[in-house]
């Protein structure tokens, strides 16, 4: 039972209390912390540069100034978009599980997860909604679940999708952060979304590695070698999820779908990848999770 194993991981119940206080100390209003002035100027990144879809491609070299600028904007747009999309994925997953067995532990610290992504999505939303013409990109449909060999498995896959999401986006947010070549607006919301993600990655690394030790007891290697495949495939996909054939059109480019295969195939696009998720799948492998 999964019950059973956190309640006997005295290293866990320790964290737990310690996350929930800090949620508590860190407690802010975000309907009152954001400043949203009426536009953001337009000659200026909206994004690190290190961290589009182009960098270090041949359709980079082909962008003048005012274009590269633009493909920022809706890279940017795309980025919060697929947070609002995420998150609503993620806090599907979490209330489904709340106050349930075999969840009684961690609940407590699930009730300040759920609002903080609450309001991570409206920030998030928000800016969209302000500056990027009113909408939010859609999204591609997610890398399909396949059907769980049980609900230790299932639980184990649910918690690591949130744990790969979020340390996905939290690469992003810490660059972002930092990046004084950004308005403060930009550099704010992805500042204190940085601040909450510390937070819910270190409870979720916790989470995995016990959910993992659970499903190691009875898996036969076929299915812990169905594991690792379906989390690698994940990350695969959630990461070319940034490459989205309508931030190309509307940053003026020629065959947006063309684009977005030369990115895709790019040397470029594999280093990224590496490099976004460099410290998940070093934790990943050092668990076993990934083979």
């Amino acid at each position: 039972m999964v019950s059973d194993v956190i309640e006997r991981s005295e290293r866990f119940q320790g964290i737990l209390g310690r996350l929930s206080a800090k949620s508590i100390d860190d407690y802010y209003n975000p309907y009152r912390l954001f400043e949203w002035p009426d536009r953001l100027p337009e000659d200026m990144w909206w994004m690190s540069p290190e961290l589009t879809t182009t960098h270090g491609t041949e359709v980079a070299q082909r962008l003048g100034p005012e274009q590269a600028h633009a493909l920022s904007r809706y890279e940017s747009i795309n980025f919060y978009s697929l947070n609002v999309h995420g998150i609503r994925e993620l806090l599907v997953e979490v209330v489904n599980r709340i106050h349930t067995a075999g969840f009684e532990a961690p609940s407590e610290f699930f009730h300040h997860f759920i609002g903080e992504e609450n309001e991570h999505m409206w920030f998030f939303a928000e800016f969209c909604l302000r500056y990027g013409n009113g909408r939010i990109y859609r999204q591609p449909a997610g890398a399909a679940v396949t059907p769980a060999a049980s609900a230790a498995v299932e639980n184990l896959l649910v918690f690591a999708r949130i744990m790969i999401f979020e340390e996905l986006v939290d690469h992003y947010n810490s660059t972002m952060a930092a990046d004084e070549r950004l308005h403060e607006t930009i550099r704010a919301i992805n500042r204190i979304h940085h601040q909450d993600e510390s937070r819910h990655i270190a409870f979720g690394r916790e989470l995995v590695q016990l959910l993992f030790a659970e499903v190691r007891k009875t898996a036969t290697e076929e299915e812990l070698e169905s594991i690792s495949s379906y989390l690698q495939r994940y990350m695969t996909h959630s990461f070319e999820s940034l490459y989205h054939p309508q931030v190309y059109r509307d940053a003026g480019l020629d065959d947006p779908h063309g684009v977005r295969r030369q990115l895709l195939a790019s040397p470029a696009r594999a280093r990224a990848e590496e490099q976004t998720f460099r410290k998940t799948a070093k934790f990943l492998r050092k668990t076993g999770i990934l083979r």
